[in-house]
């Protein structure tokens, strides 16, 4: 059981016979009546997210998800291929299912697959990956005013902001969760 006053991002928690993730959360302490907790929660199932309040000594039961690392293979048309590198199970999940999640993962590398009662419901990629730039702007000598950046393409095929020395080519590092530039590699 989880009480309301313990809720992290991420938690996953049973309520109304639903599977809710909480994306944010806010201890509130108002100066008149009792504090509450303010969260944002994903409904893992159908994805819908829903905004409620709860006292802090409500309690909840801890939702069981399952997360197994398996690495991505490649896409066919709209389904996205998987491999559990143990056992060389392969699974097939469509593109609803996976979403936004492998914009900055190429083929052959290793995420995680979150499912609840074997319904997969959320792709987690690494937290950094190393991407090559495909397609930006040449930086201009001269542009080098404080954290000015430009749009480059990396290998995925996904759109990132670099600075403005970044040239065609290199590798840099970026956080998936973020989709930011972190550093040149």
């Amino acid at each position: 059981m989880v009480s309301a006053g313990d809720f992290r991002n991420g938690i996953t928690v049973e309520m109304e016979g639903n599977v809710y993730q909480i994306i944010e959360f806010q201890h509130v302490k108002p100066g008149k009546g009792a504090a509450f907790v303010r969260t944002k929660l994903k409904n893992i199932i159908n994805g819908g997210v829903v905004e409620k309040s709860f006292r802090p000594t409500e309690k909840f039961p801890q939702a069981r998800i399952d997360r197994k690392d398996m690495q991505y293979l490649y896409s066919d048309g709209d389904l996205f291929n998987f491999m559990d590198t143990e056992t060389y199970d392969q699974i097939a999940l469509n593109a609803d299912a996976v979403g936004d999640a492998l914009k900055f993962v190429k083929e052959n590398e290793m995420v995680k697959i979150c499912s609840y009662n074997g319904n997969v419901f959320a792709i987690e990629p690494p937290l950094f990956v190393e991407l090559e730039i495909t397609d930006t702007e040449p930086g201009f000598k001269g542009d080098t005013a404080t954290g000015a950046t430009k749009p480059a393409i990396v290998e995925t095929g996904a759109k990132v902001m670099v600075p403005l020395f970044v040239e065609n080519g290199e590798v840099i590092k970026i956080d998936t969760r973020t989709g930011e530039y972190l550093s040149r590699v």
